[in-house]
């Protein structure tokens, strides 16, 4: 069996669950967040789509729009069917959303990346710290308004416990002195 079009999709989606109001965009459905792990829940538990595994999950920057966009690809190998894309729009100044890992363990350390680079949060998720970058980095960097700064903390710390910058190791390319 294959996975309907996105428009039947959603309006079967809304037929199995009374209250969710689902739209369409392009191939992917727009979930409300109050919706995210209803919609998710049925997609998985449901004969009818079995979608066991997530994909991948990540986030879009849109800082004129103010929102951040999560983005899900959900997939069923045992019926050999995906990606059904959804989409879930989150106010930039406070984005939050629930987390997936109760569902598939496999968006723990996805969700973690998210909310390490775009500044998500996951209500619900067992250990929502940074993943990729250190404790004390501020900001979020894959954010589009995100400014380089010098935030390397860790070569500063180890130059001023030797007294100066000669511990400091340069990138050097092959060939450069």
């Amino acid at each position: 069996m294959t996975l309907p079009a996105p428009e039947e999709l959603r309006t079967a989606l809304e037929q199995l669950l009374p209250g969710v109001s689902l739209s369409v965009d392009g191939s992917a459905l727009i979930v409300q967040d109050k919706d995210l792990l209803t919609v998710c829940r049925c997609l998985k538990s449901s004969d009818r789509f079995g979608m066991e595994y997530v994909a991948n999950l990540t986030a879009v920057d849109y800082p004129t729009e103010q929102l951040i966009v999560m983005v899900y690809h959900l997939y069923s190998m045992a019926k050999k069917h995906g990606p059904i894309t959804l989409k879930v729009k989150l106010p930039r100044a406070n984005p939050v959303v629930g987390s997936l890992t109760p569902l598939w363990r496999g968006a723990e350390f996805q969700e973690r990346e998210v909310y390490d680079l775009f500044g998500v949060k996951f209500d619900g998720h067992p250990d929502l710290r940074r993943i990729l970058l250190w404790d004390e980095f501020q900001g979020h960097p894959m954010r589009k308004d995100y400014v380089v700064e010098d935030q390397n903390v860790l070569e500063r710390s180890s130059a001023s416990a030797s007294g100066g910058s000669e511990g400091i190791a340069s990138p050097r390319h092959e060939g450069q002195p």
